[in-house]
C-alpha cells in the first residue's frame, strides 16, 4: 500500500500526527507513507522512522492558490497512491489528493468536501475528544477504533547534540532544565515571563544549566526572561530562542533532565522524546491536545474548554496562568526531579 498524508500546519499537530503514521505502519507492514506538509516540518518528519518521503507544500497557512494546488495534485499522479488521508479540515487541503486521482480519499467532513473526499467520516466529539484520536481514527474502518493509542516518538541525533554542545558551549553531562516560554496566538497561552525568570533563577542557584528554547517569534520573551535574572546567575543560562532549528530542539530536549513549557509545539516535541515534562495550560485544554507522554505532568487552574483565547491582564496574559504561581510550579518540578533520580 502506498499512502499520501496531507499533514497539519502546526508543530504540535505535526508531532501528534505520527500516531496515525505508526498505526498505518502497524496495520500495513510494507506500506510507504509520503507526507505533504509545510517546508518547516521536513526536519521533524525526517525524525519519524515511519515516513518514507516528504513533499514540500508551497502554500502558506490560509493561502488558497487553487491553480497551483490543482497542478501539484496532477504532478503527484505519477506516484499512484492507493489512499490519501487529509488531516486538516479545509476544502483546499483536499484538492491535491483529488487532483492526483487517488482512489480512496479519507478525511473528516468539513467545508463542503463531499466531492473531493470519498471516504468521509462524521466526527463525534464525545467519542473522539482528543485531537490525536481524530487522526488515528482515520486509519480504522468507520465505527471502529484501536484499543490502544500509540504515542509520538521522534528520533534524536547524538552527533548533532555533541555539535550543538561545542557550538553553544554547554555540558552534556551537567544537570539541565529547558524552559519553553513561547506559544502561538500571543501571550494568552503563555505563563508570564517574570514567573519563568523565577524558575530559571531557582535552578541557576543550584548550579543547573538553564536553556531558553523557542522560535524567532519567542526571542522577545526570551530576552525579557534573561533581563529579569541577576547578572551573577547568568553563567549557566543559555538563551537559544530564535537561534536553533526545530531538529536541534529535538536533540536538546532529548538530553535535558526536565522541561517546563506552555501549551505549544515544543511541549509536543518534548513529550515525543520522553523527557520528564511539566506543561502549563491556561485557556487551551489538555482534554483536547495534552502532551502524549507518561512522563508529562499538567498544571492548570481552569476546567474545560475556554473559547475566549485573549488575556485580560496587563501584558495580555490570561488570569488562569497568572494565578499559577512560581512556587507551585517549582515544587512540582522538584518532585518530578526527585522521582527521576
Amino acid at each position: 500500500m502506498k499512502f499520501l498524508i496531507v499533514g497539519p500546519s502546526w508543530v504540535g499537530d505535526a508531532v501528534m500526527a505520527q500516531c496515525l503514521y505508526k498505526t498505518l505502519k502497524s496495520k500495513y507492514k510494507d506500506s510507504e507513507l509520503d507526507v505533504l506538509s509545510p517546508d518547516w516540518s521536513k526536519d521533524i518528519l525526517l525524525r519519524m522512522k515511519e515516513v518514507s518521503n516528504t513533499i514540500s507544500s508551497p502554500f502558506l497557512h490560509g493561502e488558497l492558490r487553487i491553480k497551483e494546488r490543482i497542478k501539484l495534485g496532477r504532478d503527484l499522479k505519477i506516484h499512484k497512491y492507493d489512499q490519501a488521508f487529509v488531516l486538516t479540515n479545509s476544502f483546499k487541503s483536499a484538492l491535491v489528493p483529488f487532483c492526483a486521482d487517488i482512489k480512496k480519499r479519507t478525511g473528516w467532513l468539513g467545508e463542503y468536501r463531499y466531492i473531493l473526499l470519498n471516504d468521509i467520516r462524521r466526527l463525534n466529539k464525545k467519542e473522539h475528544p482528543l485531537m490525536v484520536q481524530r487522526f488515528v481514527a482515520l486509519a480504522s474502518d468507520k465505527g471502529t477504533f484501536p484499543n490502544k493509542l500509540p504515542t509520538p516518538q521522534l528520533l534524536y541525533d547524538q552527533d548533532n547534540l555533541e555539535s550543538l554542545a561545542v557550538k553553544y558551549d554547554f555540558k552534556i553531562d551537567a544537570p539541565t532544565i529547558a524552559l519553553c516560554p513561547g506559544a502561538e496566538f500571543g501571550p494568552a497561552k503563555r505563563w508570564p515571563a517574570e514567573y519563568y525568570s523565577k524558575v530559571a533563577s531557582e535552578y541557576l542557584q543550584k548550579e543547573w544549566q538553564v536553556f531558553l528554547l523557542g522560535s524567532l517569534n519567542d526571542s522577545r520573551v526570551g530576552s525579557e526572561i534573561e533581563d529579569k535574572i541577576s547578572h551573577k546567575l547568568r553563567r549557566n543560562l543559555l538563551n537559544l530562542t530564535g537561534k536553533t532549528k526545530l531538529v536541534d530542539v529535538v536533540d536538546l530536549l532529548s538530553f535535558v533532565d526536565i522541561i517546563l513549557t506552555n501549551d505549544s509545539g515544543l511541549m509536543h516535541i518534548g513529550a515525543s522524546v520522553n523527557t520528564p515534562l511539566v506543561a502549563l495550560f491556561g485557556p487551551s485544554s489538555p482534554e483536547f491536545t495534552p502532551p502524549l507522554s507518561k512522563q508529562a505532568t499538567v498544571l492548570r487552574k481552569e476546567k474545560g474548554y475556554i473559547k475566549t483565547r485573549t488575556g485580560s491582564l496587563p501584558g495580555g496574559y490570561h488570569k488562569s496562568l497568572v494565578d499559577l504561581q512560581p512556587a507551585e510550579v517549582i515544587q512540582t518540578l522538584n518532585s518530578i526531579n526527585i522521582q527521576s533520580e
